[in-house]
């Protein structure tokens, strides 16, 4: 069972910084993509980043040129450094990645797999 662990979450002053990891276990798969979504008390689940098997990210417009995307793919491991953290920022953040499980039979179905979320609060 394929499962998503995050780490690094915590409380920050407005203007320093955070680094998520997001690490997959769990049997044998592929990542096809991995990314972090965040959750703010009153509002919709909205993507943050995302980040390819071939390195192509994809950012929300609210953090371009302030958080980056990256991943391991030795560790299956993603990570979101997030600099010049914003009170706006505060949210729960959940690490998302599509997988496709491999078993006995071969290639399994490609599906979603959710991290259980770590909060990040930014203070003013």
């Amino acid at each position: 069972q394929v499962q998503l662990v995050e780490s690094g979450g915590g409380l920050v002053q407005a203007g320093g910084s955070l680094r998520l990891s997001c690490a997959a276990s769990g049997g044998i798969f592929i990542i096809v993509a991995m990314g972090w979504y965040r959750q703010a008390p009153g509002k919709q689940r909205e993507l943050v980043a995302a980040i390819t098997s071939d390195g192509s990210t994809n950012l929300a417009d609210s953090v371009k040129g302030r958080f980056t995307i990256s991943r391991d793919n030795a560790k299956n491991t993603a990570y979101l450094q997030m600099n010049s953290l914003k009170p706006e920022d505060t949210a729960v953040y959940y690490c998302h990645a599509i997988i496709t499980p491999l078993g006995p039979l071969g290639l399994g179905n490609t599906g979603d797999y959710w991290g259980q979320g770590t909060q990040v609060t930014v203070s003013s």
